[in-house]
């Protein structure tokens, strides 16, 4: 990787204290494989720790090895992936419990220190909002009521989220749950990797919208990444980040990438789309098209060469003097940070799994009744198939013991089958929650496994009380 692809600093606010500053949010522009994922998921921390990276990442003047940039910032992916049978609010009311207020209560400490210190008498309703916001341990959280409001998901707060076979959400809908369940947590930077995929312009536009919302609102740190954006969508976006072969070729406001180019000898037709222009630009085959100076032949300006002229622009040489200049350390930088892996403590992520577990087990529940009425039917057909009220204790009749012994064991393995595409249909949700430090694996694992066995006995002793003594079993107490 390009060092100059991963020389960045990020600066997280400080939630109240900062309250009326616009937070821009940044538009991550480039053709599909220049590097807009790698670069997302390297400012998230999400990168793989065989790689090797140049160039430092840091946030509020921390390296990403000295806090949890799992816990800090949300890397959101553009693959929708959910639990069909949870319903909106309970997907966003597990999110919000599993990632805890994070750093809220620290914040909120050192807010009312501030406020007592100043003698600033805050307004009743903001700080009810904010005090309910920074208690630890709640099952249902303001938040989540906010976030809902925001994205436009309070319409459909009770609503499945569904999937191909269950009827729910609409495309738009689950892209905005997709991003609510990560940004309803304390995460104060937010990466949003292509969630235009699947989307028509206006529906993408309507994400942006409550996305620059968010971002004014709470002071988060936004950086979406689009391929084609429509114009209206375009013109929503503070900054601009232009990729090409995973270089960094303009990073800065919006108003100003079209006078940069227009520097570089292209200028931007009238009713052409920006965003294409500035993809177009970049190609060989497109670029000519847009040659301004008519006086000077034409000659092909390499990636390498905008870059060279980003450096030296005025833009480019204000942001590198601004990564350049150190950070004070401060403690209220240091509260915008989480430093623990999982917000929760063991047993409270194992409540929250096992109440999941539940609520799973009881919307499958017609599951487990067909379940049960298939084995007792398929129970009493091998009862009149392997029929005897009394059998020998021989060689003769011990192939019929074995054939019966047999029947049931294959039965047992083959009635498991349809919770098994229960299991690996969820899987691509605990892999992403997992990975978004949510939970550890053995928390999603060990409140299974008690769950399933009242099941199994319930199932075993309706086959054994139905075939016991039709096949003819040895008829003793002991046995």
């Amino acid at each position: 990787m390009n060092s100059t692809f991963l020389h960045y600093h990020i600066i997280l606010p400080i939630e109240v204290i900062f309250m009326g500053w616009p937070w821009p949010i940044t538009l991550l522009l480039g053709h599909p494989g220049c590097g807009k994922s790698t670069f997302l998921k390297a400012l998230a921390g999400k990168l793989n720790k065989s790689l090797k990276l140049k160039g430092e990442i840091t946030y509020n003047g921390y390296k990403l090895n000295e806090f949890v940039p799992q816990k800090t910032a949300a890397y959101i992916s553009q693959y929708d992936t959910h639990i069909a049978e949870m319903m909106v609010r309970e997907t966003l009311e597990f999110s919000a419990r599993l990632q805890g207020v994070g750093c809220r209560a620290d914040i909120m400490k050192e807010v009312l220190r501030r406020e007592k210190k100043q003698g600033i008498t805050p307004d009743p309703l903001l700080d009810a909002y904010m005090k309910g916001m920074s208690v630890k341990g709640q099952h249902k959280n303001l938040q989540t009521e906010y976030i809902m409001k925001i994205m436009g998901l309070d319409s459909c707060a009770d609503t499945m989220v569904g999937d191909a076979m269950r009827k729910g959400l609409s495309g738009g809908e689950q892209k905005r749950l997709t991003t609510a369940e990560m940004i309803v947590g304390p995460s104060k930077a937010l990466f949003l990797d292509d969630i235009s995929t699947g989307l028509d312009s206006s529906s993408t536009y309507q994400i942006v919208s409550c996305l620059q919302q968010l971002a004014h609102t709470t002071e988060s740190s936004v950086v979406v990444s689009l391929l084609q954006p429509a114009s209206e969508t375009y013109d929503l976006f503070d900054d601009v980040i232009l990729m090409a072969e995973g270089k960094t070729v303009y990073h800065g406001p919006r108003r100003n990438i079209l006078d940069f180019f227009k520097g570089c000898g292209f200028t931007c037709p009238e009713r052409k789309s920006i965003a294409d222009f500035l993809q177009e630009v970049l190609s060989r085959k497109d670029q000519e098209q847009y040659w301004s100076y008519w006086h000077e032949q034409y000659a092909y300006m390499t990636v390498d060469q905008f870059v060279e002229k980003f450096t030296s622009s005025q833009i480019g040489q204000k942001l590198i003097n601004e990564l350049s200049m150190p950070l004070e350390s401060s403690e209220g930088l240091k509260n915008a940070l989480s430093f623990t892996k999982y917000s929760l403590s063991n047993f409270e992520l194992f409540k929250a799994c096992l109440s999941r577990e539940l609520l799973l087990m009881r919307r499958n529940l017609l599951v487990y009744i067909v379940k049960s009425t298939q084995l007792a039917l398929i129970a009493i057909i091998a009862g009149t198939v392997f029929l005897r009220t009394r059998m020998g204790v021989d060689t003769v009749h011990a192939s019929y013991y074995m054939g019966a012994l047999f029947y049931a064991l294959i039965l047992t393995l083959v009635n498991g089958f349809p919770e098994l595409i229960i299991v690996l249909s969820r899987m691509q949700v605990f892999n992403k929650q997992r990975d978004c430090n949510f939970y550890p694996s053995w928390a999603y694992a060990i409140p299974a496994a008690p769950l399933k066995i009242p099941i199994s006995l319930a199932e075993s002793l309706t086959w054994t009380c139905i075939t016991y003594f039709l096949i003819g079993y040895s008829p003793e107490a002991s046995r």
